[in-house]
């Protein structure tokens, strides 16, 4: 909490930094954490949320609470689907209707009077009381609302919360415009992905978005778990996840090089069938074999990768590094952490969501029966430690399944 004395100069410095590193961002995710952290930091904020405009209405995407959500329990938060009107019937839907920052002061003193209500529900589910609301309507330059940011229980130098000051109401909507391209762009980037995967979804009917929503969330939070374990600095887990879950989504990119023939099968394939299927594990590394970012890289090593086993007896193995000169796979094996964390991780993800799922040649698994086939896994098919991380985010990984359901079968 900031309760140091600040000039307008310094706070116009550090919102252009925040900016700066916004830009390095790429999931729309990791820009929201960020988003809310550094708004939530500026006003001294306990809490906030941001709404994501789509639509059906404002879309329930991102959530603090520093009193409620700690650890698992904060990251399940975040799975949360819920979507609110853009209307006078609420705060946030008010916001992004009129487009002007609404300042409440103590949102159980409001009089009825005015044109929205605060639903109380989320307060009395938890037993939280929200007393102070910032909702900022997150607008772009060219005058474009992408959602709408609520902060929640401004606090003072003691930890009482306070209403918002006059500093708050001028520089975090400031903030909030200047972030907005930037979640702009990072909404973008996830729909260029989904769109990539609708392709895919055209040639193979089991690609569906919800199947690569899951798959990408599923490594996303595995890994945060299996690097909180291994000790990594936050930092590092943030900057890489962010790139992982777009990595992830993107697994199975290479079955656009399948013949349809094999891809729409109704059945299961013969052996030469799957042999063929194989390689598009080395087609969707190509896709991204002349790397320039990191996101390049963790995707070719997710494609190439993600079938590969912890014991050795996955596919494709060692390959050329030029992928376009591959003749044939599984020459030589790859096991262990000799394949990249992030296969091993969506390695793990994409079959627990293949056990989970309707399929034209077999029923959804039990769940029971999906984590007895994971756990029997555990130091063949799988890490043993990405197991684990998985085993120990239950909740979490059972939100995701709730809130990317199928929408057809």
């Amino acid at each position: 909490m900031n309760c140091k004395e600040r000039k307008p100069y310094d706070i116009v410095r550090d919102i252009l930094k925040v900016i700066e590193e916004l830009n390095t961002l790429k999931d729309v995710d990791a820009i929201l954490d960020k988003v809310l952290t550094e708004a939530r930091e500026m006003t001294s904020a306990e809490a906030g949320s941001i709404f994501l405009l789509e639509a059906a209405g404002l879309r329930f995407s991102y959530v603090h609470n520093d009193r409620l959500f700690q650890g698992d329990d904060a990251s399940k938060q975040l799975y949360t689907d819920f979507t609110v009107p853009v209307s006078e019937e609420s705060i946030v839907g008010y916001a992004a209707m009129t487009g002007k920052t609404l300042v409440i002061d103590d949102a159980y003193a409001l009089q009825g009077s005015e044109p929205y209500s605060f639903n109380k529900k989320f307060d009395e589910d938890t037993g939280y009381r929200t007393r102070s609301i910032l909702a900022i309507p997150l607008t772009t330059f060219q005058g474009k609302i992408v959602g709408v940011m609520q902060l929640i229980n401004a606090r003072d130098c003691d930890n009482n919360v306070r209403p918002f000051t006059q500093d708050d109401i001028q520089y975090a909507p400031l903030f909030a415009n200047s972030a907005s391209v930037t979640i702009e762009r990072g909404i973008m980037t996830r729909e260029i992905m989904l769109r990539m995967m609708k392709m895919a979804e055209m040639r193979d009917p089991k690609e569906t978005g919800a199947h690569v929503q899951r798959v990408g969330s599923y490594t996303a939070e595995i890994y945060q778990r299996w690097a909180r374990n291994k000790g990594v600095d936050e930092l590092t887990i943030k900057r890489t996840k962010d790139s992982l879950r777009l990595a992830a989504m993107l697994h199975d990119v290479g079955k656009v090089g399948i013949s349809d023939t094999i891809l729409k099968k109704p059945g299961r394939f013969e052996p030469h069938e799957a042999q063929i299927m194989k390689w598009h594990s080395v087609f969707g590394a190509a896709l991204f074999a002349n790397t320039t970012s990191e996101l390049d890289r963790m995707c070719m090593e997710i494609a190439l990768g993600h079938h590969e086993r912890w014991d050795g007896n996955g596919y494709p193995g060692r390959v050329d590094k030029d992928l376009s000169q591959v003749r044939e796979l599984c020459t030589q094996s790859i096991g262990g952490e000799d394949i990249p964390i992030g296969a091993r991780i969506t390695a793990l993800a994409d079959v627990y969501d293949a056990l989970c799922s309707k399929r034209v040649y077999k029923e959804a698994w039990p769940e029971e029966e999906v984590l007895k086939t994971i756990l029997e896994g555990r130091g063949t098919q799988f890490d043993p430690d990405v197991v684990d991380a998985f085993m120990e985010i239950q909740d979490v990984i059972g939100a995701i399944r709730k809130k990317f359901q199928e929408t057809k079968e």
